[in-house]
C-alpha cells in the first residue's frame, strides 16, 4: 500500500479558502462548548476567552528566550511567577520560572533535582525518586529523559492517597526527591503532603508537590470553607512545587509554573553553555525558544480575575462538583472513588461494565475519560458544566438502565479496546499496542 503524500502547494491558497477549509475540519472536533467534554478545556466565560486571545496575538510573534530582547516578557513572567509564589504561602526566597505545561514543569524539577544531587551527594551514581502510583506519568518520562529512577509506591487502598509509610520504607541511600499529587488526576485527592514533607526533610532529600492540577484550584476551594489538606510552602520541608496557569489558572495554553524554596536550587534547572561560536546559551527550561504569548496571557488572566473572580468561578465548579456526585452517588450501582477535595472526580461500578457504561454515554454526546486500577470513568468540572449537570445526570441515570436491561450487548468501542488491554498479562505487549494505535492516528488518511 502507497502512503498518500501531501506536498506544499505549488501556489498559495487563498486565505478565504484556506479559513473556510480549517473551519470545516473544526467541525469533526469534539463540541467541548456545550459542556459535554469533562477534560483537556478549562473556560473561565467566553468573555474571558476573548480578552485571552487578544493578550496572546498582542506577543504572538516576541521570544521569551532572551529577556533582554523582550523587556515586556521578562516583566510578565516575573510576575507571574510572583503572584504564584503569594498564592502558594511563598516568602521572597521562592523564585521559579514558566514552561510550556505540567509536563514540562514536571521534567525541570527532576532535572533540577538530579544535578543538585551531583553536587550535594556526589557518591550518588544510580539517583531514584519516591512517588505513589498515581502521580502523573510525567515523572516516568522525567526518570527515563534525566536517568533518575522512578521507584513507584501503591497509594493507600481505601483512602487512595500516598501510602506514607510505604513511601518513607522505599527510601534508600539514592534517593534524592519524593513526590506528593495535589490534587492527583485519577481520583482528585490530595496526598498527605504534610507528612511525606517531614519525613524528606529528615531525610534531606527533595519534596516536589505536583499541584498541575490544582495549584490554581485549591488555595480559592480552601477559602470558600471546604477542607483542603496542607500542600504548599505553608508546609515546612515541601522544597517545590509545579501548578498549571493554563488549567484553573484560566490561561491560554501552555502555561505552567516550577517554583522552588530557595534559589539554590532553582539555579541548577539552567542550562549553560558558554564555548558554542554562536554565543553563550542560557536556557531556564527544555524549550530554546519560548513563545511569548502564552505568557502574556497567562499574566493577563491572573490580573483580569483577580482573586474575587477565582473565587467565584471556584464557587460555581464546586457546586456544580458537588451536585454532580451526589447524583452519580444516589444511582445505586454507581459509587465515586474515594474522597475528592475538588472538582476532579471518578466514579465506578461493581456491577455493571463500566466502560460499557462509557460508550453508552458516548452515543448520547458525552465524552468521559476511561482511568484503570480500577476500571472508572473520569471527570474535571469546568464552569460552563454547571448549565448540563441535570442533563447529564439524566442520560447518565438512563445509560444505566440500559446496561441493565441489556448485560448481554456486546461494545465495539472503547470498552472493548480498554478490555482487550486489561486483559493481557505482559504490560509489554500494552506498551506495543498503544504504540502502534497511536502511530496509526497520525497516518494521512
Amino acid at each position: 500500500m502507497v502512503r498518500p503524500k501531501i506536498i506544499i502547494p505549488e501556489k498559495g491558497i487563498p486565505e478565504e479558502a484556506l479559513l473556510k477549509e480549517m473551519e470545516d475540519l473544526r467541525e469533526e472536533d469534539t463540541n467541548w462548548r456545550e459542556g459535554r467534554v469533562w477534560s483537556l478545556v478549562y473556560h473561565a466565560t467566553d468573555k474571558h476567552t476573548e480578552m485571552l486571545k487578544k493578550a496572546y496575538t498582542m506577543f504572538f510573534s516576541k521570544n521569551a528566550l532572551s529577556p533582554i530582547a523582550f523587556p515586556s516578557l521578562k516583566k510578565f513572567e516575573t510576575e507571574v511567577i510572583s503572584m504564584a509564589i503569594d498564592l502558594f504561602s511563598g516568602d521572597k526566597r521562592c523564585c521559579g520560572s514558566m514552561t510550556s505545561g505540567g509536563t514540562e514543569s514536571i521534567l525541570m524539577a527532576i532535572k533540577t533535582y538530579r544535578d543538585w544531587a551531583r553536587d550535594k551527594f556526589p557518591n550518588i551514581k544510580d539517583p531514584e525518586m519516591v512517588l505513589p502510583s498515581s502521580a502523573h506519568p510525567a515523572f516516568d518520562k522525567g526518570a527515563d529523559y534525566f536517568g533518575v529512577k522512578a521507584v513507584r509506591i501503591p497509594v493507600d487502598e481505601e483512602t487512595h492517597r500516598a501510602d506514607v509509610k510505604a513511601m518513607e520504607n522505599a527510601i534508600n541511600d539514592n534517593t534524592i526527591l519524593m513526590v506528593g499529587s495535589a490534587c492527583d488526576f485519577p481520583r482528585g485527592v490530595v496526598d498527605p503532603i504534610s507528612k511525606l514533607a517531614t519525613i524528606a526533610q529528615e531525610h534531606s532529600i527533595g519534596m516536589h508537590v505536583d499541584s498541575c492540577l490544582g495549584g490554581f484550584m485549591l488555595p480559592f476551594v480552601k477559602k470558600l470553607g471546604y477542607e483542603v489538606p496542607e500542600f504548599d510552602f505553608s508546609v515546612p520541608g515541601v522544597t517545590s512545587i509545579s501548578a498549571d496557569v493554563h488549567k484553573y489558572g484560566y490561561g491560554a495554553k501552555g502555561a505552567s509554573t516550577i517554583l522552588y524554596r530557595k534559589e539554590r536550587v532553582w539555579k541548577y534547572q539552567f542550562s549553560v553553555y558558554t564555548d558554542w561560536s554562536g554565543g553563550i546559551y542560557i536556557s531556564p527550561s527544555m524549550r530554546g525558544t519560548r513563545p511569548g504569548g502564552a505568557i502574556a496571557a497567562a499574566w493577563a488572566a491572573l490580573r483580569a480575575l483577580g482573586m474575587d473572580g477565582y473565587l467565584n468561578l471556584a464557587k460555581i465548579v464546586m457546586t456544580a462538583s458537588e451536585e454532580l456526585m451526589k447524583g452519580i452517588n444516589t444511582i445505586p450501582e454507581l459509587y465515586i472513588i474515594g474522597k475528592p477535595v475538588m472538582s476532579v472526580f471518578s466514579f465506578t461500578s461493581d456491577t455493571l461494565d463500566i466502560y460499557n457504561l462509557g460508550d453508552l454515554m458516548d452515543k448520547k454526546g458525552w465524552h468521559l475519560d476511561r482511568i484503570q486500577f480500577p476500571n472508572a470513568l473520569h471527570m474535571m468540572v469546568n464552569p460552563h458544566h454547571a448549565e448540563v449537570v441535570d442533563t447529564f445526570l439524566a442520560d447518565l441515570k438512563s445509560a444505566v438502565s440500559e446496561v441493565i436491561e441489556h448485560p448481554e450487548q456486546s461494545s465495539d468501542g472503547d470498552a472493548a479496546i480498554y478490555g482487550m488491554v486489561a486483559s493481557l498479562p505482559d504490560r509489554n505487549k500494552v506498551k506495543d499496542y498503544i504504540i502502534n494505535f497511536l502511530k496509526s492516528q497520525y497516518k494521512i488518511k
